[in-house]
């Protein structure tokens, strides 16, 4: 069974979408089986990264918000996340474009290190305060999860798997994403959003038994194209 998440480094509900996603697999009867793949996702695909600028001051520019209201939000997600054991440090959060972090990704892929890829980004954007548009970084975050550094490298100074994530998008526009976390499991059934662990489950559970049937959507806390969270 095959489950694609789409998704981007700098949505707060995508690592909490990914962690609840996580409880619900190990408690899957058949979770040996699950393939997971990671697609590409560009909340903002003109961002331009500005590691002088706080998240707070990006989010208020990009809603029209005052600093406390984005300073507020960023405390909402912050005390969701904990709930399911991740820790956000969004005052250290660097405000990066995430496209050189998805081709990371891709490359990772190759090596069947994707999923180690996408929680590493996560943990340096919302944990560590990395700049995950830095190619050092991304080197760095290579080497952590056991890539070879050279090869990071060399990928990122190029434009090697710059169609993968192209497609990605596309691919999530045909089947009509509009927000992430979006999980499609099988082709057949689809959940948006950081949904709790049990509807998870249940999804897994249905798709396992079922392929014939009509997509079920649900819906839950996601971040989409116009930025809000």
């Amino acid at each position: 069974m095959k489950v694609e998440i789409w998704s981007d480094v700098m949505c707060p509900f995508c690592y909490i979408g990914k962690r609840k996603f996580e409880n619900a697999l190990a408690e899957f009867e058949h979770k040996d089986n699950v393939e997971v793949v990671w697609k590409s996702f560009q909340l903002n695909p003109y961002l331009e990264t500005e590691p002088d600028k706080s998240i707070n001051e990006y989010l208020a520019e990009a809603k029209g918000w005052t600093l406390q209201q984005a300073k507020e939000a960023n405390q909402y997600v912050t005390q969701v996340a904990r709930q399911v054991g991740l820790t956000y440090n969004m005052d250290k959060a660097v405000v990066a474009n995430s496209f050189d972090a998805h081709r990371f990704s891709h490359l990772a892929k190759q090596h069947g290190l994707q999923d180690a890829a996408e929680e590493r980004l996560f943990k340096a954007y919302f944990t560590e305060g990395g700049n995950t548009a830095d190619h050092a970084t991304l080197v760095q975050l290579g080497t952590d999860i056991g890539l070879d550094a050279a090869e990071v490298k060399a990928v990122l100074e190029s434009d090697k798997y710059s169609d993968e994530v192209k497609h990605d998008i596309f691919e999530a526009q045909q089947v009509g994403v509009r927000g992430v976390p979006f999980f499609v499991l099988n082709n057949k059934y689809a959940v948006s959003g950081a949904q709790d662990s049990a509807l998870f489950l249940q999804a897994l559970r249905q798709t396992w038994a079922e392929t014939e049937k009509t997509v079920i959507f649900a819906e839950g806390s996601s971040c989409d194209l116009d930025g809000n969270c």
